[in-house]
């Protein structure tokens, strides 16, 4: 018997349970699960705690599972072991956050007629909570699909230790397909669904020329400036008006992107005055729509974010430090090797400047999956159902080193649902989400979750 969740029932109990949401969601954010401060080992643990009772409170059996870092959260609606099923991946820790920076207080969620502002609320607790609802609802009405979380609490330190809780638990987490929701729309006027992240790898170049900082007076001219050094090679390394990467070799391995995945990107709702709006940016090296989405969704990049070194309180001291370290990361694109490119980077720095020390840092793999097929034609109509608009297949700029694993690991189709807005502020002071994308996202994922249970 083919089960339908009538529409109007789906709109009537999302509005019911908007008060439950939006206390759930305070819980849940109030806990400040900050995977990289080792001084939150006890919040980690209590938000472990709440997912655990937020999912056995809407009738998943639940459980956590030990990894040599943090715990990963677990859980289930079984229907029958013949019906297809679906995994949910969502994490639950967040970026740190400065309260003295923040026009409220990132870890005592406020609820501003429909907006939810604090840390974690679109990146990523208030999607996990929106599929929760829409997964529950889902299974009371007895659609006949198996729908498995996992929630992971390491996402926003690169997922050290992911990749071996699924190979610890490959068996339990069988699936035959995966949704995500932890990306980002273009604007509020066009959903999108990513079908690709870049990789990353990250680098010090480091450089020591002597024992301590000398006077310029009595040195300048002869002593060597590390600074500066390190300048002259970054420079070498990329153009920093155009971004154009110079490294030989770099760019041998970059996937082109076709037209039809360039007229997606711009179909998506895409504007560059908007993008400059949303980040609070000046200006940007182009104006033009679709080179610009090709240069953040599918193109490498090389990024300085920070050089220390020398002197930095006020005024100007006149010292030649000794030594200097720049921070740095290239972003990649599909069929580039994370490896490959550090040894490329490592090649030319010692071919320009023996002495400097290049320290790799994290690294991710980049990810390409499909936008045509069953799922994506099933998101595509869920995304329609859940916000009245036609969607549009882009890329993200970003990376999750998760999704690369559970490729690698449970080979079965992924599929990004995200829910979250330019606006909202991912890894931005005053984060915030909003009623408006949670309920549409509650309709949209209990849609998807009906179709994908009719997919053989």
């Amino acid at each position: 018997m083919e089960v339908k969740c009538d529409s109007d029932l789906v709109s009537a109990y999302i509005v019911s349970l908007r008060a439950e949401y939006e206390s759930n969601l305070k819980r849940f954010v109030d806990v400040p699960s900050v995977s990289m401060e080792p001084n939150r080992a006890a919040a980690m643990v209590d938000c472990a705690a709440v997912a655990i009772e937020l999912l056995q409170a809407q009738g998943a059996s639940a459980r956590i599972v030990k990894t040599a870092g943090q715990p990963v959260v677990i859980g289930e609606f079984h229907s029958g072991a013949d019906c297809p099923t679906v995994t949910v991946y969502n994490h639950i820790d967040v970026q740190p956050a400065d309260p003295s920076e923040w026009l409220t207080s990132p870890f005592d969620m406020e609820i501003d007629d429909g907006v939810y502002r604090g840390r974690g609320t679109t990146d990523d607790k208030g999607p996990a909570l929106a599929v929760l609802y829409a997964a529950s609802y889902v299974h009371k009405q007895g659609v006949p699909i198996n729908i498995k979380f996992i929630w992971e609490l390491e996402e926003e330190i690169g997922s050290p230790s992911f990749e071996q809780f699924l190979l610890d638990n490959v068996a339990a987490l069988k699936t035959d397909s995966v949704v995500i929701s932890d990306t980002i729309w273009v604007s509020r006027e066009r959903p999108a669904i990513p079908y690709g992240l870049r990789g990353l790898q990250c680098c010090m170049l480091r450089l020591k020329t002597g024992a301590k900082d000398v006077h310029s007076g009595l040195t300048g001219g002869l002593a060597r400036n590390p600074i500066a050094e390190l300048a002259y090679l970054i420079g070498k390394c990329f153009d920093g008006n155009t971004g154009e990467i110079k490294i030989p070799g770099f760019l041998d391995d970059v996937r082109p992107i076709d037209k039809a995945e360039l007229e997606n990107f711009v179909a998506s709702g895409f504007n560059v005055e908007n993008f400059k709006k949303a980040h609070e940016l000046h200006s940007t090296r182009t104006d033009d729509a679709e080179e610009a989405s090709a240069r953040i969704w599918a193109t490498p990049t090389f990024e300085v974010h920070g050089i220390t070194g020398g002197y930095s309180g006020p005024g100007v001291k006149t010292i030649v430090p000794h030594q200097a370290e720049a921070k740095i990361s290239m972003r990649l694109v599909p069929n580039q090797d994370p490896a490959k490119v550090l040894a490329l980077l490592k090649k030319f720095v010692a071919e320009h400047n023996s002495d400097v020390e290049v320290v790799a840092e994290g690294s991710l793999k980049p990810f390409l999956g499909e936008f045509k097929g069953p799922f994506a034609e099933a998101a595509k109509e869920a995304m329609k159902t859940g916000f009245g608009k036609e969607a549009a297949f882009t890329r993200e700029g970003g990376s999750i080193g998760a999704v690369v694993s559970m490729q690698e690991v449970l080979q079965v189709p992924l599929v990004f649902l995200g829910l979250s807005l330019p606006e909202h502020g991912y890894h931005a002071i005053n984060e915030n989400f909003d009623w408006q994308q949670a309920s549409g996202g509650m309709r949209m994922f209990i849609d998807y979750f009906e179709r994908l249970s009719k997919i053989k």
